[in-house]
């Protein structure tokens, strides 16, 4: 019998531990903050709803917090440490070990997809179970993975680009790599873009990601 918790209600979980009304300041600050990175998203964007899960993960797992003196998946984690078995806690750990970055799809089968890390040129298998309607293999995502129980997972915030811009992004990806450039600035520069391409249809996507257009 595991006593571990499922990776999605302890997300739910931590959601409900870290944004208490008390933080609420910190949490519109952090947002204005998240807004300035990946651009600003408004009631009538199709992207909505994944984009409040991004920014739901980024002050969770990436952002560290005035209040905690470490990301709030971190604080929340060194709790349970403390308070929980070693397998609960390991359930909180894996919001501390997550891979926020650009992955193109390599290949999509039942309950799986290969992917590449731009950043890294490696090759990861992730567990997916849920049904990824429009993606295709040569596609370029923005995703987080979550570490657990020896496998990788997807988290539920999602940056799609378009088929025509992965291998614009690709490029760009493995000039940075070889620079010696940090993939985070790339990662935000191209979610702003994918908002420009969903607002301005009229616009060639080679247009949107010219990334030596400044």
């Amino acid at each position: 019998m595991s006593l571990s918790l499922p990776l999605s209600s302890t997300f739910d979980e931590l959601v409900q531990w870290a944004m208490t009304p008390e933080r609420q300041d910190d949490v519109v600050a952090a947002r204005a903050e998240y807004s300035q990175l990946a651009g600003e998203v408004f009631d009538e964007d199709r992207q909505l709803e994944l984009r409040l899960a991004g920014f739901l993960e980024y002050y969770l797992c990436d952002r560290v917090a005035p209040w905690a003196g470490a990301t709030p998946a971190r604080a929340r984690y060194l709790e349970a440490l403390r308070s929980s078995t070693p397998a609960i806690a390991a359930t909180w750990r894996a919001f501390t070990e997550t891979w926020h970055g650009l992955f193109q799809v390599l290949a999509l089968r039942p309950g799986a997809v290969r992917v590449r890390a731009l950043s890294a040129r490696s090759e990861l298998e992730v567990t997916e179970r849920r049904a990824m309607h429009g993606l295709s293999v040569g596609d370029v995502l923005e995703a987080r993975l979550l570490p657990f129980d020896g496998a990788l997972s997807f988290s539920s915030a999602w940056v799609w680009h378009p088929h025509e811009a992965a291998p614009l992004i690709v490029a760009e990806a493995e000039r940075r790599r070889v620079g010696g450039l940090p993939e985070r600035e790339l990662l935000f520069d191209c979610a702003r873009r994918s908002l420009k391409a969903d607002r301005y249809r009229q616009i060639a996507i080679s247009r949107i990601y010219d990334f030596a257009a400044r």
